[in-house]
């Protein structure tokens, strides 16, 4: 083996770890061949959501949802995330991966699993307002959240910026799977999603909000590469949000931090490629793989990793 194979090799294992802690959500996804899922290989979610950008989008929507009062007291109250953040970690991603890659029966049963997830969380954020897990409007903060924020991670440090259809396109994708969860509302373009972001009259500041942010400036990270990879992107993360939620978050830009972060993504997408599961989905449904994208095995039904992601 190579000097270039080994790095790779251990690249792919420190980026991928943080998601081994569940069961592949697409372990049987051959199962079902010749079935697209929600989007399909002509999509932009398969594009979008394959590309390593997808680190940095994740880190963006935890910090865009925890400028929502009633959103993160529901997480303060009910999640095991300070316990167990690796976990919730990989959960997160495993539903990101069946929604965006899986066939029907798998997007349905990780749909179905939020949904059970979800009906007990109930309660009071610490200004009063009442909140359940699945009251429409907060859905739709914490599914338009993930949407917008991949889509901002992807202009910004994705292979090529998409045009503007596209991007129009990968929203109005991304809300069939708002529309599964009764989230409302669910904006259909671009320019509307970012505007409903960054005007929402719901988002401020409060406890449960200022616990998230330090949480996600420093999580517990096992390894000192892990650590250092985290802190450039969690920062150009920052640097990607509006001013207004800047402000609500406490946080505030580095200077170069997303010129910082940019060898680190070229790194990552050199060694890792696209996401696996994106070429499960295309095997799954017979059509040609393109070449040079792919840099991993397909995932198998004893992987650890979600596969996603990377």
């Amino acid at each position: 083996m190579g000097l270039a194979e080994l790095v790779r090799r251990r690249i792919i294992s420190s980026a991928t770890a943080p998601f081994a802690h569940g069961g592949y959500p697409l372990a049987n996804s051959l199962a079902y061949r010749g079935d697209p899922g929600l989007f399909g290989p002509d999509s932009v979610s398969w594009r979008v959501i394959g590309d390593v950008s997808t680190f940095i989008g994740g880190i963006r929507a935890l910090l865009v949802q925890a400028a929502h009062p009633e959103v993160v007291a529901g997480v303060e109250d009910h999640s095991r995330y300070r316990q167990d953040p690796l976990g919730r970690l990989s959960r997160t991603s495993a539903y990101v991966t069946a929604t965006t890659f899986g066939a029907m029966p798998e997007v349905e049963a990780a749909v179905d699993k939020v949904r059970r997830v979800h009906r007990p969380i109930r309660g009071r954020s610490h200004r009063g307002v009442p909140y359940t897990a699945d009251d429409a409007d907060l859905s739709a903060w914490v599914h338009n959240a993930l949407t917008h924020s991949f889509l901002v991670a992807y202009q910004v440090f994705g292979p090529r910026p998409l045009t503007p259809v596209d991007a129009d396109r990968f929203v109005a994708e991304q809300a069939k799977i708002g529309a599964m969860l009764d989230s409302d509302p669910m904006p259909l373009t671009a320019g509307e999603l970012a505007a409903w972001i960054a005007e929402h009259p719901g988002v401020g500041p409060s406890p449960g909000m200022a616990d998230a942010v330090d949480f996600l400036v420093k999580p517990p990270l096992p390894t000192a590469g892990q650590r250092i990879g985290y802190r450039f992107m969690q920062a150009a993360a920052v640097a990607t949000l509006p001013e207004r939620l800047q402000s609500v978050l406490g946080v505030a830009p580095r200077p170069g931090a997303l010129t910082a972060v940019r060898p680190l993504i070229a790194t990552l997408r050199w060694a890792l490629g696209m996401s696996p599961s994106w070429n499960l989905a295309l095997v799954r449904v017979g059509t040609d793989i393109p070449p040079g994208l792919f840099r991993q095995p397909l995932p198998t039904a004893g992987a650890g990793s979600t596969g996603h992601p990377h």
